[in-house]
């Protein structure tokens, strides 16, 4: 609280008053720009220190109180959202279950899930809100009849009578021929002309995909770049003093037993984290530059055999994919329609078996194998449903291929009268097939796996034992379901809506196997890298899934028959059509000045120059940070050398009243630091220990407390113990 008005007493001379002292600190918090709410008084102090900042005027007075309580209003109204928020979170509860038993590296991957659910569902939103509910407001006209082109294709493919029998609903169902004519696909989207409607569903259908793309691109760059300040601002070098850790990690507030066998589960695997860390960090500090030489040879013969893989598994793809195509109306056609997506799981499952065994035999060290291996398996995931998009580009739009159909349609009309729809369908079967495989290996692989391995004994069974929870295959699963339903907004528009589904079964579905049937991975994550490679590579597949849609939009003709845009070259000449008809002619010309090559120099000049302000603030803010560091270790070093000056003067307590002169092995036996179990930075350097037995503490680690002579036990030496040892 505020100092108290005292009444005046008999002082010494040179003494101020109470009564001035009191003043002269009222003058100061008036006059300070300090935030009242951050003052360490009490709520009817800072009133009275408001009221001595009110400035002269009752104009003024009533207008800044009016901004003061829309401020706490506006701040108190963001807190309870942030609460409700929190309260009514989904998967909250689970969330805090698996953080706590299986660490925060697991937790990550569920949140991951999550975050892409909330993307399809925004995705979902926005073409419910300006494409599907527009579209039912005017009632577009019936489609006219298909057209024929099937006579001016030569020796074209007819449809077998034979084939349909084989057919049934459920298969329909699965190659997503059961809703061809509904708004799952594109061909099922009809409307007028656009000078006899108000509202252009071409348009607002062209421009759904890319705002949905957009938003999830800003979505994913914010959740990317949290972390990245606290990374800089710590450096590559900090570790995490661990005696902090023990005495502040734990919760007293809590008060039931399930939440203190979590919070001590948490605990320990914070601790895994930060001692591997460590280790991992000692063996890179241990290495010579003939290990490094070695190392670099082994990871070039290592990276070249895994590429050659990687070359033959996507050349199988596009070969699968192109048998498909080719021989739709065969008699096995279907077992042909899951040909491509059965050989994309075949090779995403046999791929990183077979890189894991050639990094095994390099003996490389734990944590290099896991990275490797990773990287790998990301080329592979991603390469793969790239080469699968690029051969249905060549089979149905006959990229790089001279057809007969594609000079005069601009895509293969003969065999895919509205193309559209049947790279909608493979994109639907490509999720469809995703999921299936999901489900099949949690109850058809992992808990037969489990029951086995609880039910009998013996060596195999014990080597066999439960199956691991690797979290990066886990990511790279979703990240590839992701990446086709970004391929297919705008083929199959609801297709996110599917995959919404899919992404809310397959977390109940891996908490069952996580909690169940599998073991928590040998090599634990850090939350806050793993979310940063998580986000990574999802950036990564939204730019594999916007490269081919910006081509298709931009230069691929439209189908003739079927769609929004049957009368355009390309579903983008529908934007200048728009301009024509809605804008003036001035907005017409400043439309075609921001589109032409002259505006697109004094952009890039611009750009240049915000990206060298934006670098050079970056490496002023550096420098400061590094100055700022150092510092900090200059002021704790200065407070050291002062504590052994103060214990050099101090008495010890059992000879404090005896007269004479103190012996210089006392004070040498005197301690010279007042750290109380706690690692002190900056402390002066390792000085030789002391004869004797060191301390350890209860949980078997050297105490980082300073011993007798100053210098901190893991100054002196220091071991971080692996993650078996704990």
């Amino acid at each position: 609280m505020l100092p108290p008005r005292l009444v005046p007493s008999e002082r010494a001379p040179g003494v101020p008053e109470p009564e001035e002292l009191w003043e002269a600190e009222m003058e100061r918090l008036r006059c300070s720009g300090a935030p009242v709410r951050g003052l360490p008084y009490a709520m009817m102090d800072k009133r009275l220190i408001w009221q001595l900042r009110e400035p002269a005027g009752v104009q003024t007075l009533r207008w800044q109180r009016w901004q003061r309580r829309r401020q706490t209003v506006e701040r108190r109204l963001r807190e309870a959202a942030q609460r409700l928020t929190r309260g009514l979170g989904l998967w909250e509860a689970a969330l805090y279950e698996i953080g706590g038993l299986f660490g925060t590296g697991i937790r990550s991957y569920f949140t991951f899930l999550r975050f892409l659910l909330l993307l399809n569902l925004l995705s979902l939103l926005l073409t419910a809100s300006f494409v599907l509910l527009p579209l039912a407001w005017l009632r577009p006209p019936d489609p006219g009849p298909a057209l024929n082109l099937t006579h001016q294709c030569p020796g074209s493919r007819q449809s077998q009578p034979g084939v349909l029998r084989f057919h049934n609903q459920l298969w329909h169902v699965l190659t997503g021929r059961a809703f061809t004519n509904t708004y799952l696909f594109y061909g099922a989207y009809r409307v007028g002309p656009e000078s006899s409607s108000v509202y252009s569903i071409r348009l607002a259908y062209l421009l759904s995909p890319l705002a949905c793309l957009l938003l999830c691109f800003c979505g994913t760059l914010r959740r990317m770049v949290k972390g990245l300040p606290q990374k800089t601002l710590l450096g590559q070098g900090y570790q995490a003093p661990l005696s902090a850790k023990v005495f502040s990690s734990w919760d007293f507030c809590i008060r039931v037993q399930e939440a203190a066998i979590i919070k001590k589960h948490e605990i320990s695997n914070e601790f895994k984290v930060e001692l591997e860390e460590g280790r991992r960090f000692q063996l890179m500090q241990q290495q010579t530059r003939a290990q490094r030489a070695c190392h670099l040879l082994s990871y070039l013969r290592v990276n070249i055999l895994i590429g050659l893989l990687v070359v033959g598994a996507i050349s199988a793809i596009f070969w699968a994919t192109k048998y498909s195509q080719d021989n739709k109306e065969e008699s096995l056609f279907l077992l042909l329609q899951y040909l491509p997506p059965g050989v994309i799981a075949l090779v995403n499952f046999l791929g990183p078996l077979l890189f894991t065994f050639l990094v095994q035999l390099e003996n490389y060290p734990p944590n290099t194998e896991v990275n490797l291996t990773l990287m790998w398996c990301v080329v592979l995931k991603l390469a793969s449903l790239g080469m699968f998009s690029f051969s249905l580009g060549q089979t149905i739009l006959c990229i790089g291929r001279d057809k007969t159909s594609c000079e005069s349609y601009g895509y293969n009309a003969c065999d895919y009268q509205c193309w559209e729809n049947s790279v909608g369908e493979e994109l639907y079967k490509l999720s469809i097939f995703n999921f299936l495989l999901t489900v099949a290996f949690a109850f058809l692989v992992t808990l037969p796996r489990r029951l086995l391995v609880d039910q009998f004994s013996g060596r195999f069974w014990a080597w066999l034992e439960r199956e691991e929870f690797l979290v990066p295959k886990n990511v790279l699963d979703i990240v590839a379901g992701q990446t086709v339903t970004w391929m297919g907004l705008f083929y199959c528009p609801l297709l996110p809506l599917l995959n919404s589904v899919f992404l809310f079964l397959t977390f109940y579905i891996k908490k069952y196997t996580l909690l169940k049937n599998s073991r928590a991975s040998s090599r634990p994550f850090r939350a806050s890298s793993s979310t940063f490679f998580f986000q990574l590579v999802l950036l990564l597949g939204l730019l594999l899934a916007a490269v081919p849609l910006g081509y298709v939009v931009s230069s691929i003709h439209s189908s003739w028959d079927c769609g929004l845009f049957t009368n355009y070259s390309a579903p983008w000449q529908v934007v200048p059509e728009l301009v024509a008809l809605g804008l003036p002619p001035i907005g017409q010309r400043a439309l075609h000045y921001l589109g032409s090559h002259a505006f697109s120099f004094p952009l890039l000049i611009m750009l240049s120059l915000v990206l060298t302000v934006c670098i050079s603030q970056t490496q002023a803010n550096a420098r400061a940070i590094h100055r700022l560091r150092k510092q900090l270790v200059w002021q704790v070093q200065e407070k050291w050398h002062l504590v052994e000056d103060l214990s050099r003067l101090l008495p010890e307590p059992g000879q404090s009243d005896s007269p004479g002169p103190k012996s210089p092995a006392s004070q040498a036996s005197r301690p010279r630091s007042f750290c109380p179990g706690f690692p002190c930075p900056g402390s002066p350097g390792a000085r030789a220990p002391p004869p004797g037995p060191s301390v350890v503490d209860a949980a078997g680690l050297r105490s980082t407390c300073p011993g007798p002579h100053g210098t901190p036990a893991s100054a002196r030496r220091f071991r971080f113990p692996s993650v078996a040892e704990l």
